[in-house]
Parts: C-alpha cells; sequence; structure tokens
C-alpha cells in the first residue's frame, strides 16, 4: 500500500503507536519512530492482491497457514507493518492483529512504495526467523521477483509465460494469473500475440 509523508515528523513511541492503532479508523505503519498513513492503493494494485489472495486462500484452505491481505501487522522488531499478502501459521490463542509466524510476505510495488518495499522492509523482513520467501510484484511492468532462503537469501526473477512456484507453501501459479485483469504495456502485447488467430471462415 502507498504510504502518505503526512506523519513523517510525527514521532510516536511505540507503546503509543500501538494504542493509538488500536482506536484508530485508518492502518498505519511504524518505522524507526515515525508514522506513516496507509493511503489507498490503485485498481491494479488491488487486482494483483485479490488474485494472489484468491490463490493462496485456494491452495491453503483445510491447512494450518492461513492467508490474509493487508489488515495484519507484522512486527519486526519495534517497527510495525501492513504487508499486502502474507501467509501465517496460527494457533487459535494467537493476537488476532499480530502475524504469529508469517512464511511468506507479497508487496505490490507502486510509485510511493517501490524503495521502502525495496530496502526498508526488505532488509527487515529478510530477518524475520520463520520467513522463506519475500515476493515483490511491480505493477508497472510484469515482473515477479522471489526472495527465498536457503543458505543465503537468492533472488529468481519470473515474467509473462513463465510459472512462479511459492516453494514455501507447495503452490505453482502462471505469472499471467497473478496479472488477471491488470492493464499494462506488457500485458497487452502478451495477450496480442497470443490471441486466437481467425481463419476468416465463416458458415452459411
Amino acid at each position: 500500500m502507498a504510504l502518505s509523508t503526512a506523519y513523517e515528523n510525527n514521532y510516536l513511541t511505540e507503546a503509543e503507536y500501538l494504542a493509538a492503532e488500536l482506536v484508530s479508523e485508518e492502518k498505519h505503519e511504524y518505522i524507526d519512530g515515525h508514522v506513516y498513513a496507509m493511503t489507498g492503493a490503485s485498481d491494479d494494485h488491488n487486482r494483483i492482491t485479490a488474485n494472489i489472495l484468491r490463490e493462496f486462500g485456494n491452495h491453503l484452505k483445510g491447512m494450518p497457514c492461513e492467508a490474509f491481505m493487508s489488515d495484519i501487522k507484522v512486527r519486526l522488531g519495534k517497527d510495525y507493518v501492513y504487508p499486502d499478502v502474507l501467509v501465517d501459521c496460527r494457533d487459535a490463542s494467537a493476537d488476532k492483529y499480530f502475524a504469529q509466524a508469517p512464511l511468506l510476505i507479497v508487496e505490490v510495488l507502486s510509485k510511493s512504495t517501490r524503495k521502502t518495499d525495496l530496502t526498508t522492509k526488505l532488509l527487515r523482513y529478510i530477518n524475520l526467523p520463520s520467513l522463506l520467501e519475500y515476493v515483490v510484484i511491480d505493477q508497472e511492468t510484469t515482473c515477479v521477483q522471489i526472495l527465498r532462503k536457503n543458505k543465503h537469501w537468492m533472488s529468481e526473477f519470473y515474467f509473462l509465460g513463465d510459472k512462479v512456484n511459492f516453494e514455501a507453501i507447495d503452490l505453482t501459479i502462471n505469472v499471467e494469473d497473478i496479472y488477471d485483469r491488470v492493464d499494462n504495456e506488457d500485458l497487452r502485447e502478451f495477450r496480442l500475440a497470443n490471441a486466437p488467430i481467425s481463419t476468416g471462415d465463416s458458415t452459411e
């Protein structure tokens, strides 16, 4: 989600942030003592997020882990963020407002969040002990990047025509399904190239 800089100079303690967030009508992220209001996202951003959530949710039905969309906080040391999509494994007694052990986190890039998602958040996410994959999806172009935790964090990139393997939850999705209904130049060219060829024949 896009971050507003309206609160950039508004410093709060961790306790003050958590108390205020419980009663706030808007969601806010908390990074290095500063509060950032979450603002609206584009229609394509929402389409990608909804596509991922639907695929994850259907796949995980009846399993211990569950997919959530942008309403569950992740604690990163003394920072708190709302990923676009996450897969968390929790028990019934878990705090209802926090992810307990996220295996997989997805962020959809926008112009206002690209730098934060690829620097500040990335560095914090990869230090989460439970996290196995950090997924970054570009909405302006058609590119899915997955950082996987093996002995070291390694990146893999996927493009139109590829299948994305989310190893953390044993799920494979076509890139074009992640971008279903999204409209950008890459997708227009891909759809044109893969459109059925009409023979021009007609039946009398």
